[in-house]
């Protein structure tokens, strides 16, 4: 059994096909973990929607800050005006079941046994594994209960930016969401920036990658992450990240993890430009 870790999609679905006859996907014996972001800005959100839905029990996926942004245009907050890749979904006649399907996805992936961890962006420095997966499933009961759609409003937004276990309500909720769905760079205090978006050296001052930051609790653990396309192949122990911007013209990678990890790339032709858009 092969077990391959895919980055961000976001509707590339053609280049998603690609990859998985390169490295020969065969779903009656591997498995698949998508990083998150299957949908936006690609042609076609649904088509990915539907796919890795009816994989069923041979993928884990874990939500993005764009599946988030469909979860809430599906649930009345308003799209934005490069969204239109995401009406197919809210109009298509199973939309419904594809999101109650996504909104039941979780925010962290933990296999022991394999003894990696699967985010989209990343953790703060004050997470351990168990803070880690304490928090996701404070978030994942919201989004999994009766009234998700009373979340939404409250999502969005960069404040709180830093971790307090006294933070309560929806301000936790967000700080949550947003770490596990936005982050890049923090400072050693463990405040967030989500201002700056580009590779390592164009932050801020004072700020440094989420993973490099000294003491970090998380630092025993093998982490996968996607979301951070200007990062670029990075080789620390503990640190793979996998989203190479397939949407922009990069590669869509796959990580093979039941082996000694291997970087598997598919050059992509690039469907939009990064100017003017973010996360």
């Amino acid at each position: 059994m092969a077990v391959y870790a895919i980055g961000d999609i976001q509707g590339c679905f053609d280049e998603l096909q690609a990859l998985l006859d390169l490295v020969r996907f065969d779903p009656a014996c591997d498995r698949l973990w998508f990083a998150g972001d299957l949908v936006n800005r690609g042609p076609k959100s649904l088509e990915t929607l539907r796919f890795v839905r009816d994989l069923e029990a041979v993928a884990v996926t874990v939500l993005g800050n764009h599946d988030l942004h469909l979860l809430a245009a599906a649930h009345g907050s308003p799209l934005n005006h490069d969204d239109g890749s995401l009406r197919p979904v809210l109009e298509a006649p199973d939309g419904d079941e594809l999101i109650d399907w996504l909104r039941h996805r979780p925010l962290l992936h933990h296999d022991a046994a394999l003894g990696f961890t699967l985010v989209h962006a990343g953790l703060p420095p004050e997470w351990d594994l168990s803070l880690a997966q304490a928090c996701a499933a404070e978030v994942e009961a919201v989004l999994q209960g009766d009234d998700p759609a009373g979340f939404f409003p409250h999502m969005y937004g960069n404040k709180p930016k830093k971790w307090s276990p006294k933070l309560a309500g929806w301000e936790r909720l967000r700080f949550i969401v947003n770490c596990f769905t936005r982050l890049r760079f923090c400072r050693e205090d463990g405040k967030l920036d989500f201002k700056s978006k580009g590779p390592p050296g164009s932050q801020r001052e004072g700020y440094r990658p989420w993973f490099e930051i000294a003491g970090r609790a998380s630092r025993d653990l093998n982490i996968i992450f996607g979301h951070w396309s200007t990062l670029g192949v990075h080789k620390a122990p503990g640190v793979y990240p996998i989203d190479s911007g397939c949407l922009w013209g990069g590669h869509l990678t796959a990580l093979r993890i039941d082996t000694a990890p291997q970087r598997i790339e598919l050059p992509c032709p690039g469907r939009l430009s990064p100017h003017g858009y973010e996360d």
